[in-house]
């Protein structure tokens, strides 16, 4: 009975019109992520804040990601993605009406709260609902595609605060954009059915919870923490650590934002040929790369460095997501937004860490002497160097974890082989 009622449920699903409703979410996510970058150094001089002060400010906004996130994961099978986004919408507005009119360092921090509850309640629905409405590699391409507008909102967003800076526009005017998008989702989820689980014992959180107590899950769980700020801690600053390099820092975060919309959307043949483990070793190694040569870069090698980081951390979100989908499902909604919330929440712990590295490399290089451009760009350069801890931890992981998926894989073909033998 529950099984065609499901289906008749199903049989009703606008997957085309679900999908843009969750692309213009991410994008109000994205928005918000980009032209808060842009913005920082006009909230920095305006309220005379220090760089760990934007830390904590920009910590909140990863903070109530994770937070919404675990709630929804658990409440999701419950209540329904269309709940969940409906709260994201209140999140949002909340969020965009208390920045415009906070006043000071306080109103910042909990303004940028909402909008961390707002984009966590994005991801906790928006993912497993996708999950739920393809199957196999489509699934993993939809789910690519889906996260191709977060780095492709940042790009135009980065765009639109760029040119609203230099026309001189301040920052609330670039606040009030992040409503477009927002106001844009509600009206296309309005009214529509959304997909029920297509996973036997997913909907079930004794299930979620014994599949996520297998140590695989555990190690995905950890890594997730490490291709977060991998990703996140370079974009995040680079209004101030690229300040004084001789490039434009959004410009550098439009190009790499750029180039990793371009490459989620063709995920699915890369993918395909290098497996989600291949995929995640090679993005470890190109954004160690990236982020020592965006520590060392100035001028026009500078963009140079943008194109390695992104191609770096290009993969990570989605593969992580597509893999606890396809290979712990059981997990169900519960183990994606866990996954995804370990990674906003290890991002959050880790703003006012890089602020106070940069306040501490300020300070340092004050006694050696140095003032001015120079002063920026030295602090700036030695904090991403010590970013690249990061991703090299990452390299020796996901090499670990690709011969073992290798050797699993292997072991399970030589049994189905064995299986197929006739008995003599």
């Amino acid at each position: 009975m529950n099984t065609t009622i499901d289906r008749s449920m199903n049989s009703a699903v606008n997957p085309s019109r679900l999908f843009l409703a969750s692309c213009f979410a991410l994008i109000t996510t994205a928005f918000s992520f980009s032209i808060r970058a842009g913005i920082l150094p006009q909230l920095g001089k305006e309220f005379n804040l220090s760089a760990e002060q934007l830390g904590f400010i920009n910590s909140m906004w990863f903070l109530g990601f994770p937070i919404s996130m675990i709630i929804g994961g658990l409440v999701y099978h419950s209540v329904g993605p269309k709940i969940i986004m409906t709260v994201a919408f209140v999140m949002h507005t909340l969020g965009i009406l208390l920045t415009i009119y906070s006043g000071g360092y306080t109103g910042l921090l909990i303004s940028t709260l909402f909008i961390g509850f707002g984009n966590g309640c994005t991801e906790a629905a928006c993912n497993p609902m996708i999950a739920d409405t393809y199957s196999g590699s489509k699934m993993n391409k939809m789910l690519s595609r889906f996260h191709m507008w977060f780095p492709g909102g940042i790009f135009i967003g980065s765009l639109i605060s760029k040119f609203m800076t230099d026309a001189g526009l301040g920052w609330q005017a670039q606040i009030w954009i992040i409503m477009i998008p927002t106001l844009i989702y509600a009206f296309l989820y309005f009214g529509q059915t959304f997909p029920t689980s297509k996973v036997a014992g997913a909907t079930s959180l004794a299930s979620n919870f014994k599949a996520m107590l297998t140590p695989l899950y555990l190690f995905i769980f950890c890594c997730m923490a490490l291709t977060a700020i991998s990703e996140f801690g370079p974009q995040q600053w680079v209004g101030l650590i690229m300040s004084k390099s001789g490039a434009a820092p959004m410009l550098i975060l439009a190009l790499t934002t750029a180039l990793m919309a371009i490459g989620r959307y063709f995920a699915g043949p890369m993918i395909h040929r290098f497996d989600q483990t291949g995929v995640l070793l090679g993005s470890a190694i190109f954004a160690a790369l990236g982020i020592y040569l965006l520590s060392t870069q100035t001028g026009a090698m500078a963009y140079v460095a943008a194109v390695f980081f992104a191609l770096g951390v290009c993969y990570f979100w989605p593969t992580m997501l597509g893999f606890v989908a396809e290979k712990i499902p059981l997990s169900g909604a519960l183990g994606m937004s866990l996954v995804g919330g370990v990674g906003m929440f290890s991002t959050s712990i880790f703003q006012p860490i890089i602020g106070r590295w940069i306040d501490g490399e300020r300070a340092q290089r004050v006694s050696s002497g140095l003032s001015g451009d120079a002063l920026e760009l030295a602090a700036g350069q030695a904090t991403l160097a010590k970013m690249t801890t990061f991703p090299i931890i990452l390299i020796v992981a996901f090499t670990l974890l690709f011969f073992f998926m290798r050797n699993r894989k292997a072991g399970s073909v030589d049994e189905s082989v064995v299986l197929e033998q006739p008995q003599l």
